[in-house]
């Protein structure tokens, strides 16, 4: 497998090893001692899968105390995947990282604990499968504005479907205290 460093630490793109030929391919989705090698040294708890239509933005989500890394794949269709760094003491806190995953490129997102994380459809429906390293909690949850100017995300859409929750979230200047400061 390849891995592609981004300009934020410890988050990666994973390009895996893929066999195919004209009956179809084989490849390894996660595999614990190849993916700790590359820095990867997480225990995954629980996996998730969603579909989505064309124009979904689902987004930007987190957990506030219990921070859920994740490793995001597309295995049918086309997303813009955005990763937001909220590790208040990192070099890159709310910087972001974007990248097209697509079911034909088999590229996975590694999103580590403490970002947040969203996405958009551009294909007719996509699905989309993540493995997370910490339950989801729904009392734990918080997110941000998908479209806030302070984060600069230029997203492939500017009229997405969102659902009632992510109309609302708050701006980052809103939270960056509260994260800063725990």
């Amino acid at each position: 497998m390849n891995v592609i460093k981004t300009k934020i630490k410890d988050l990666l793109i994973i390009e895996p090893k893929v066999f195919g030929d004209d009956r179809g391919f084989f490849y390894e989705t996660f595999q614990k001692e190849r993916y700790r090698a590359v820095g990867i040294d997480v225990d995954f708890v629980q996996d998730n899968r969603s579909r989505s239509t064309k124009g979904v933005l689902r987004g930007l989500h987190f957990q506030k105390t219990k921070p859920q890394g994740k490793l995001v794949t597309v295995t049918d269709g086309e997303v813009f995947d955005v990763a937001v760094d909220l590790r208040p003491d990192s070099e890159t806190f709310g910087q972001h990282e974007a990248i097209i995953l697509t079911g034909s490129n088999k590229r996975q997102f590694y999103v580590p604990p403490g970002f947040a994380h969203g996405f958009c459809v551009l294909s007719d429906t996509a699905d989309f499968q993540y493995k997370c390293t910490d339950y989801y909690d729904l009392s734990d949850e918080c997110g941000l504005l998908w479209n806030d100017p302070v984060l600069q995300i230029q997203w492939p859409l500017s009229n997405p479907l969102l659902s009632d929750k992510d109309m609302t979230q708050p701006m980052f200047s809103q939270i960056k205290d509260q994260i800063i400061n725990g």
